[in-house]
């Protein structure tokens, strides 16, 4: 590799690490759950209380836990289980999917909903 190489991989990893920092400390944490089922909001709850949901669907359920301000799918009737396997979540915009029954449980923030009404 030649001087000039070495200094552009360099300048690139430094580049990345600077926009991962920034994406990080952008990143707040949610205060809202929103579960969605067919695109129909079946459950708006807040992170601040601990338990334990059931999402209704029509050929099964699947339960969320809220736990410490953050959520995680703990059942469903889905064959993969890649739902209940995701990892819990707890910041603005981030979603657990559970494709075979069409769930979405997304975090969402106050904050960002009024920002969302004027854009």
């Amino acid at each position: 590799m030649k001087k000039r190489d070495i200094i552009l991989i360099l300048v690139l990893f430094f580049l990345a690490g600077v926009s991962y920092f920034l994406i990080a400390i952008s990143s707040h944490t949610g205060n809202r759950v929103i579960v969605t089922v067919d695109k129909k909001v079946v459950i708006d709850e807040p992170l601040s209380e601990n338990q334990e949901l059931t999402v209704p669907l029509t050929n099964g359920e699947n339960t969320i836990v809220i736990k410490d301000g953050q959520v995680a799918m703990k059942e469903a009737d889905c064959p993969d289980q890649i739902c209940v396997r995701h990892r819990a979540i707890s910041k603005s915009g981030e979603s657990i999917v559970c494709l075979p029954h069409k769930v979405v449980v997304e975090i969402s923030s106050e904050e960002e909903q009024d920002v969302d009404i004027v854009a």
